[in-house]
């Protein structure tokens, strides 16, 4: 049986250039920048005010509602500024600015040890973790689905090209990621998990192999993006459908990612909250790539100083390159969310920078798109500012994956199409 899902496209995955350097500590500057929103949901408030002492862990934005998430501390020192900066996707946030005093002195929970369903579910949401695949929506809230679920998915796909981060993780965290997925578990009331895992990662399927178990079992999917979407996971391994407009748990599904795994083990196990995570950095304009353990509000210019980037590099991404976001500089600060940065050169971008032309109506977005969607057709309402027509043709379902931007050879600008289709759709109200 093969596990996979229908359509995508197969983009080379350039994985070779960091996926060889184990995780290692990146080295976190004199002065950190903390977004109070590093997830899907209400910002976090401010709790700490300029010249207060903070040590890391400590709670500097509290949770304002269900579907939001604590920020901790990534450094020990004092609370210098807060101030307004832009963050990766292009939004503007408030950041908690903080001389860093080197000491690195911790303020954790106690750790639990006797977790029972009530006791996870509270440590995910106090310690602020999210989804660290990149989609950062509180965990706390995954873990308590309105209907009963019977399945844990885990997400080790990493189906993004250049990003090894998960894959470190795997090979290097195994034990503590299947110690995380036995505390999810146990906060879903579920018997059984499954860990999908790409099969151009063989090691990682080894590493993981080890540790399965009857009620943990490792799947090798086919290799194929977007792989690890959530609704593709769900169908390639328990070819369940979730039906337009439902949640994974209206199928009995709940998907995490394999480093959200490891940040629950954690917070359970260390009681240590979110502030800090695997990122990778890579492209061919980076002289020294790598995987690292990066705190929370290093600055993407402290990124790109100690990987060294060469005066080649022609575009910089935030996440992967094919649902990632370019950057008009390197202001942003690194958050729970940032699984990556790529700078990349010319020729890496090169079948990017063709000009765009009219649609040759050749219907290759239409036959590689996984949700089954006609792309072509809904950027032409979004042309017309037709939000009705948008909508009957599913823009809502666009999983803003990138494939049919990825086959068309007119290099029409479909995802940015996408993107505005749904905010057309949500401002008329249609």
């Amino acid at each position: 049986m093969k596990f996979t899902f229908k359509r995508g496209v197969h983009p080379a995955d350039n994985k070779y250039i960091a996926k060889d350097f184990a995780l290692s500590d990146f080295p976190t500057p004199a002065v950190v920048s903390i977004p109070l929103s590093q997830h899907i949901g209400a910002p976090a408030a401010a709790v700490v005010a300029v010249g207060d002492s903070v040590k890391v862990g400590s709670l500097i934005g509290k949770s304002v509602g269900f579907v939001s998430a604590n920020v901790y501390s990534s450094v020990s020192g004092t609370v210098k500024d807060i101030v307004t900066i832009r963050t990766a996707i292009g939004s503007r946030c408030s950041h908690i600015v903080i001389e860093n005093d080197g000491l690195y002195e911790e303020s954790f929970f106690e750790p639990i040890l006797a977790p029972d369903a009530a006791s996870v579910k509270a440590r995910v949401a106090e310690a602020g973790i999210v989804g660290m695949g990149g989609a950062t929506f509180p965990t706390h809230v995954k873990l308590s689905p309105r209907t009963p679920v019977d399945v844990l998915i885990i997400n080790a796909a990493e189906c993004e090209p250049y990003i090894t981060c998960d894959y470190r993780l795997c090979l290097e965290k195994t034990q503590e990621i299947f110690q995380g997925i036995e505390y999810m578990m146990i906060a879903l009331g579920v018997s059984v998990a499954y860990i999908g895992v790409e099969d151009n990662k063989p090691d990682a399927i080894s590493a993981l192999s080890a540790f399965a178990t009857d009620k943990i079992k490792v799947i090798p999917l086919v290799t194929k993006y977007p792989q690890g979407a959530e609704k593709q996971l769900i169908y390639s391994i328990t070819k369940r459908v979730v039906p337009e407009g439902a949640l994974p748990a209206d199928v009995g599904a709940v998907v995490d990612n394999v480093h959200t795994a490891f940040a629950v083990y954690e917070a359970v196990a260390l009681g240590k909250p979110s502030f800090m995570r695997a990122m990778t950095v890579s492209g061919k304009a980076c002289l020294r790539p790598g995987n690292f353990f990066v705190r929370n509000g290093v600055s993407y210019h402290d990124v790109a100083d100690f990987v060294g980037v060469t005066d080649n590099v022609k575009k910089v991404i935030s996440g992967g390159p094919m649902m990632g976001f370019a950057q008009a500089d390197l202001t942003p600060c690194t958050g729970k969310g940032t699984s990556s940065l790529l700078f990349l050169t010319e020729e890496e971008i090169s079948s990017e920078i063709k000009p765009i032309s009219a649609c040759i109506n050749c219907a290759s977005c239409a036959s590689h798109c996984p949700m089954r969607l006609m792309p072509m057709f809904i950027e032409r309402a979004v042309e017309a500012e037709d939000a009705l027509e948008a909508k009957k043709l599913h823009a809502l379902s666009c999983l803003e994956c990138g494939c049919c931007a990825y086959v068309c050879p007119a290099r029409r600008p479909l995802v940015t199409s996408m993107r505005r289709a749904k905010k057309m759709i949500k401002e008329k109200g249609v």
